[in-house]
């Protein structure tokens, strides 16, 4: 539990970080421990007889760090931002966003930086994938 705790709290320190690379693993351990925080919010929240309001705010206070995690992490399989309207597709497109996320990222530096746990910048006349 405590790594999964330590990838959380990466993610929520860089909350407003929207450029480099993140690894699959902080995505989705992030996705993991969200999810069941906002079980037990929503939990904690019916108990108290509040839980639209509990709900609400914690989905508000995650917004960003999660769409910044998830612009990480497709800049670490090549892609833009843009990808996040993808789901918008009906069907298709949320199958083809999960794919994406599911992918392994670029082996080594990409056009938005160093892979995750590479030490250096990568330069900027790096061809891009």
């Amino acid at each position: 539990m405590g790594a999964a705790l330590y990838w959380y709290i990466e993610v929520l320190k860089k909350y407003s970080v929207f450029t480099g690379r993140a690894r699959r693993r902080e995505l989705w351990i992030y996705a993991v421990v969200s999810l069941v925080a906002a079980y037990v919010v929503g939990f904690a929240g019916s108990v108290a007889g509040i839980s639209e309001h509990l709900e609400d705010a914690y989905g508000l206070a995650v917004l960003v760090p999660t769409v910044a995690v998830l612009t990480r992490r497709l800049h670490d399989t090549g892609r833009s931002a843009w990808w996040l309207l993808v789901p918008l597709v009906p069907l298709v497109g949320t199958l083809l966003f999960l794919v994406v996320l599911c992918l392994g990222g670029d082996g080594g530096g990409n056009r938005y930086g160093a892979a995750p746990g590479q030490a250096g910048p990568v330069s900027p006349s790096a061809p891009a994938r």
